[in-house]
């Protein structure tokens, strides 16, 4: 029974490393490759059109995400409290 919820808790924190990890790495993706198949097109080969672009574009979807983020983040840490005092360990 309790190797059962150790199981079910790690898929609840993979789950939650998808949720709010997830589309900040899509983001990073897409801009990533559109970038590099820009740069294959125009056989331009400079590294900051590949940086500047993808970094602020990360930090635009960062700052969106922000709020789900942390509403998913408090909602998962406040279910493991609650589990970490009703267990009483």
């Amino acid at each position: 029974m309790i190797f059962d919820q150790n199981v079910q808790h790690i898929s609840m924190a993979f789950w939650q490393i998808i949720l709010v990890a997830g589309p900040i790495l899509i983001v990073a993706l897409v801009v990533g490759l559109t970038i590099g198949l820009f740069q294959a097109a125009t056989s331009i080969n400079e590294m900051t059109l590949s940086f500047v672009p993808k970094l602020f574009i990360v930090l635009l979807t960062i700052s969106l995400m922000a709020s789900f983020s942390i509403g998913q983040m408090t909602d998962y840490f406040d279910f493991i409290f609650e589990e970490i005092s009703r267990k009483g360990l």
